[in-house]
């Protein structure tokens, strides 16, 4: 056949030759020990970055003592987040331009920079500032990390690290509120920033020494810097009124319109340009031609959809068990430990059952609906319920969320083998999206019913005893419940009216319990129509076989064979990236 008849048929062998790349068998492309030292240091480099946001949660009490800033509270949080959270599509995109080693390696130093600033902050001024510093470094910790095991391994090679990149996830939970708390009461709130310098030290060595390119970057691209500054500018307004609204501020306020109105027209402004800089082959920040792959768009409306269940329960459970059943706000750091453990442990049973099977669905799937049993099994929980009540839900839910940690990262990552660092990125970008949107729903289901269900539960007769301006401290919100001190102090004033005062004081608090209870309840039915709906969703997953499995070296078809000897352009480039020895 002629090299003018194949051009002809390049469009009927376009298919094919995908397939024949597939069919090619992966084998290892580095050494044994470069792979251990490369996933040693890319797991440390996760467990720093998932570490940071739980272990600093805990000292931030300590902070705001130290440094006098009260009225900065949330800032120190929301900081870190609006630049962790936009800077993570601009890292994929640049690894997929200069490679994951150098950017990983820039994400990393700008990371510890940023916390050693945080660890000298004189004021809390300072410490936000540094605070969305050290984001603008985090950003890329997460996505390049699960990049650059998609660059590692084959697909069905990189699902048996699949349970150890969820545990790591996991173990932060579990590790992070502990290890804060005892950071800060034996040493100082400073060394929670502090830490991450010699584990980040040790990693950084690993990957600047011992990691391999994994990548040849491509020539002759430029950065969207364009793209990049419209994306800042439709998310962080978009992160900011979600964060604020009901809390800050009021839904119906004109700051919280305002965010919403500003983040419409940049984002609408960033698909645009987007839009044009792939009609016109240039490099855009997030390819919009991505959501044409329908594994890419339904994956990433279920994983925006499962954050919000998990958000919802790292957030929410915990503040049952305080302000309901009563657990001690001292102990509140390992409250979740049930629900992380069968996370770990249904993570890296997926995790082998996938590498084993080379097929995803049903497993994503039975672990969906796992998931659905234990959000309706937090149905049933009410003010006379126990701590080991919540403890069976949570055993229940941490098996349907853990099969979830890391399987939708391996599906994007095989539905796009050539986009890998991009792919990845989006998906850890519209993950953190869910999450944010997902706490500010859930917080507005919960304002919205608590104060009712409060009023409905208080007896008629401390209505009529107890003044308005001491109800209104319970009636707003169930916060004194969580302040040991506060409550100390309101409980001192209502025993100085002896055991008049007493019965008062419990029967305010048992309304609380109730309001809480019948608040959470709402709570936990919008996370299960959540999770119907993602799982609803998930039937309109395609499944494609995992590459790298042993079967996969069957003859390939002629024409695919064909293609494959006598690509095309495209083609070719594409093969060299998936196939070929990296540098």
């Amino acid at each position: 056949m002629s090299t003018t008849d194949i051009a002809r048929n390049g469009d009927a062998v376009a298919p094919q030759r995908a397939a024949a790349a597939e069919a090619v068998p992966e084998q290892p492309r580095y050494s044994r020990e470069v792979t251990l030292f490369t996933m040693l240091s890319v797991l440390l480099v996760m467990l720093l970055a998932s570490l940071d946001q739980t272990i600093v949660g805990t000292a931030l009490p300590r902070i705001i003592a130290d440094l006098k800033g009260f009225d900065r509270y949330t800032w120190v949080t929301t900081a870190y987040l609006l630049t962790s959270t936009v800077m993570i599509p601009i890292y994929g995109k640049l690894s997929d331009i200069f490679g994951r080693k150098p950017i990983m390696i820039i994400a990393l130093t700008i990371f510890l920079v940023g916390s050693a600033l945080s660890g000298i902050s004189q004021d809390m001024t300072q410490l936000i500032i540094f605070r969305g510093f050290q984001g603008l470094g985090a950003g890329g910790l997460m996505s390049l990390a699960i990049a650059i095991i998609g660059d590692l391994f084959s697909p069905r090679e990189r699902a048996r690290w699949q349970g150890v990149t969820g545990a790591v996830f996991g173990l932060a939970f579990i590790l992070g509120p502990t290890a804060g708390g005892w950071i800060t009461d034996n040493f100082s709130w400073r060394w929670v920033f502090y830490v991450n310098l010699p584990l980040g030290v040790i990693a950084l060595a690993v990957l600047g020494f011992l990691m391999p390119t994994l990548y040849k970057p491509s020539k002759g691209t430029k950065i969207d810097y364009i793209g990049a500054g419209l994306l800042i500018v439709g998310v962080v307004p978009l992160l900011l009124g979600f964060s604020w609204a009901g809390s800050q501020y009021a839904w119906n306020s004109p700051q919280v319109i305002g965010l919403f109105i500003g983040a419409a027209v940049g984002l609408v402004a960033f698909v645009t340009y987007e839009m044009y800089l792939e009609r016109t082959n240039r490099q855009p920040t997030i390819e919009p031609s991505l959501f044409r792959n329908p594994i890419f768009t339904v994956t990433v409306l279920v994983t925006m959809l499962s954050s919000v269940a998990l958000i919802g329960s790292i957030y929410y459970i915990p503040l049952f068990l305080q302000a309901v059943v009563g657990v001690s706000a001292t102990n509140s750091g390992s409250t979740l430990t049930p629900l992380m453990l069968t996370a770990i442990v249904m993570s890296i049973f997926s995790g082998l059952l996938v590498a084993r099977l080379g097929k995803y669905k049903m497993i994503a799937l039975v672990g969906s609906f796992i998931a659905i049993l234990g959000a309706a099994t937090l149905l049933r929980l009410g003010v006379h319920s126990t701590n080991l009540d919540v403890i069976l839900s949570m055993l229940v839910l941490g098996l349907g969320i853990g099969t979830s940690l890391s399987l939708y990262t391996l599906v994007v990552q095989n539905a796009l083998p050539t986009k890998i660092g991009q792919a990845s990125a989006g998906l850890t970008f519209f993950r953190q999206i869910g999450s944010t949107t997902g706490l500010a729903a859930l917080g507005a289901v919960f304002n919205s019913t608590y104060p009712t269900a409060f009023a409905k539960a208080l007896p008629a007769s401390v209505q009529a005893t107890v003044p308005a301006q001491v109800l209104a401290i319970f009636h707003a919100s169930p916060q004194i419940l969580l302040s040991p001190t506060q409550l100390a102090q309101v409980h001192a004033s209502f025993q100085a009216f002896g055991p008049g005062g007493e019965q008062l004081f419990q029967g305010i608090l048992g309304a609380v319990k109730v309001g809480v209870a019948d608040s959470l309840h709402g709570v936990f039915l919008f996370g299960l129509g959540i999770s119907v709906l993602s799982t609803i969703i998930l039937f309109f997953l395609k499944e494609i076989p995992l590459r790298g499995g042993p079967r996969q070296t069957a003859a390939m078809a002629p024409e695919a064979a064909l293609s494959a000897e006598i690509p095309s352009k495209d083609a070719a480039e594409e093969s060299t990236e998936v196939l070929m020895p990296m540098d």
